[in-house]
């Protein structure tokens, strides 16, 4: 029985000169990972072929690409955008791209956003979901939200280690648990800071079914008339975050993608593979078990579902 492609919109690359310029700034084991992972438009192209993915949009993964320096990392910003934007325009049909940004530089950011998108032709920018501390409902970034929501732009939040990741990971890689938690914390950011409100055009994706956001956002709001009274009469948590975009990259079955729908529902669910940080034999694990979970229907698989959102979100790139 033929099979509907998947569009993987959380698929990452690293070149040798970002990984150097990672490693001179010290970072030899990334989010406390063992080491830096490896990537190639072999295997990028093998997983496709043996997975069923028609198109893959690529990102830089955390840490991002600013190290410390403002000028470094708009250097750093780019030199991957100008190579991820280049396997975009060598292979239309297969890979689109979210360029990086040198976040918490707000300018820098605001430049390279300006040049993906009107230069380069990239789909999107990818940003972290905290830049060395600063989370995204922090006013110093106003401006760039401003642009973006002008723009109607795409905006990839992708996990990165907290502020004092290294003690609450308890010394574990901080993927492990840690970027759940920092989704979730970024996601109430965006609520509480009213930055889903302020700028509603933007198209926000944030990533593996939403973390532990699902467990929490009944609790958001029953702390809100509590806590924070002058945020009240907003909308419900859930409604705000309605509008988001969320994908199942990580382990969606068989627990999380049913408690992402309790708690959101698929209308807005997309597939990610989380290839090359996610390697290359369990990128396929995770599409085997994507495909052999229960399905949304009879008449509806998780790859019709997911595919057409990604249509939905992604048209108005076309």
């Amino acid at each position: 029985m033929a099979t509907t492609p998947l569009v993987d919109v959380h698929a990452h690359f690293v070149t040798d000169s970002y990984v150097v310029a990672a490693r001179a700034a010290g970072i030899t084991h990334p989010d406390g990972m063992l080491a830096w992972a490896t990537w190639s438009l072999i295997e990028q192209l093998e997983l496709m072929e043996r997975g069923g993915i028609a198109k893959s949009y690529l990102s830089i993964s955390s840490p991002g690409v600013h190290f410390g320096d403002d000028v470094a990392a708009r250097s750093l910003a780019r030199e991957v955008n100008e190579y991820g934007a280049g396997l975009r325009r060598e292979h239309p049909d297969r890979f689109g791209h979210f360029a990086s940004l040198p976040l918490p530089d707000v300018a820098g950011s605001l430049a390279a956003a300006a040049y993906a998108l009107d230069k380069l032709g990239s789909d999107g920018v990818a940003v972290e979901t905290n830049a060395h501390g600063v989370y995204l409902g922090d006013p110093s970034l106003d401006p760039l939200w401003t642009e973006l929501d002008r723009r109607g732009a795409l905006v990839f939040v992708h996990p990165t280690t907290p502020p004092a990741g290294e003690q609450t990971s308890l010394g574990r890689p901080r993927p492990l648990m840690e970027f759940l938690f920092d989704t979730a914390r970024a996601a109430s950011d965006l609520v509480y800071a009213r930055v889903l409100m302020r700028f509603p055009h933007i198209r926000w994706v944030l990533t593996h079914t939403a973390g532990v956001l699902p467990l929490l956002v009944d609790r958001m709001d029953a702390f809100r008339p509590l806590m924070m009274p002058e945020l009240a009469d907003d909308p419900a948590v859930r409604d705000q975050l309605g509008g988001v975009w969320f994908d199942m990259a990580g382990t969606p079955f068989p627990r999380a993608v049913p408690a992402f729908d309790a708690a959101f529902g698929t209308d807005r669910l997309l597939y990610g593979s989380d290839y090359c940080w996610t390697p290359l034999d369990g990128a396929l694990a995770q599409i085997a078990s994507i495909d052999a979970a229960e399905q949304p229907s009879d008449t509806d698989s998780w790859r019709d579902l997911t595919t057409r959102n990604a249509d939905a979100l992604l048209r108005r790139n076309r």
